[in-house]
């Protein structure tokens, strides 16, 4: 992977991490389809992933940092009784929402390292992430359905799981993680942009915990010089580009409420098919 290429991708990944169409299941499909003969396998690209998405979690944490400070106030108790009890409840529904996803992935942990190398399964699963897109809203806007638009100060400890088993989902590649929790937001009666703040606001355990799990084997294997130093300056330039999506995203969602993932689920599906189509035939 050249220098060039690992900058392309980071800034793809940086741009596509917080929008719903799967960040990781276009930086699998992308290198293939492009033919720039990136081998997948090697020590040196599921870290380098990590990292990019590392660059992401600073994003995250700062452009929500009046968020990570109150739960950080409430965790000490510091502040007004009632905003200390509301913190500590929010920083216990991120804990709930994570754990599946953490079982998950480090029970299959060998399993989705395969996946991750078939860039025609992530192509796949990115039309599925399109039709999860498209059926999360026509449930949320069937007739008879019940549309709540709770605050998260008023969801539950079944709200939360069920959101985090929904991010489970993201284990695989091409199904976006940012996608499954909306969906499972908007259908636990939550519109899209409370959907899209707690997604992005338990985004920043799993990825901290992958990073955690992934720069040991980077920094212990024989990896080519230099490219532990391409690898962060590719983090800096995705967590530039991820700051920039989040700051549009919320404001999207908050804007276009009624149809929000629509057009996302229809990018998924037409990119997807046509990967897809490409990897098979090429």
């Amino acid at each position: 992977m050249t220098d060039l290429q690992a900058y392309l991708i980071a800034i793809i990944q940086g741009a596509t991490e917080l929008f719903p169409i799967s960040s990781l299941g276009h930086a699998v499909v992308l290198p293939a389809v492009l033919h720039w003969g990136i081998d997948q396998r090697s020590v040196d690209f599921l870290p380098f992933l990590v990292l990019l998405h590392t660059g992401t979690a600073l994003a995250l944490l700062v452009y929500f940092w009046r968020d990570w400070l109150a739960l950080g106030l409430g965790v000490v108790g510091a502040g007004p009784a009632d905003k200390v009890r509301e913190s500590r409840h929010l920083l216990l529904l991120i804990v709930v929402a994570t754990i599946p996803a953490v079982i998950l992935g480090y029970g299959l942990n060998k399993f989705l390292k395969e996946l991750f190398a078939s860039p025609l399964i992530a192509a796949a699963f990115l039309v599925l992430n399109g039709f999860m897109l498209l059926v999360g809203e026509q449930l949320r806007t069937r007739p008879g359905a019940d549309r709540i638009d709770k605050r998260l100060g008023l969801m539950t400890m079944s709200d939360a799981l069920i959101i985090g088993l929904w991010q489970c989902l993201a284990l695989l590649p091409g199904l976006s993680r940012a996608g499954a929790t909306m969906v499972g937001g908007l259908l636990r009666g939550f519109d899209h942009e409370r959907s899209a703040r707690f997604s992005f606001l338990i985004a920043l355990p799993i990825i901290v915990g992958a990073t955690a799990l992934e720069v040991p084997h980077l920094m212990r294997a024989g990896i080519a010089p230099g490219v532990l130093q391409t690898s962060i300056v590719a983090a800096i330039l995705a967590g530039i580009t991820a700051w920039l999506a989040t700051a549009f995203l919320m404001r999207y969602f908050r804007d276009h409420d009624a149809w929000a993932l629509k057009p996302f689920a229809m990018y998924c599906i037409v990119v997807g098919a046509a990967a897809a189509g490409w990897l098979v035939l090429a």
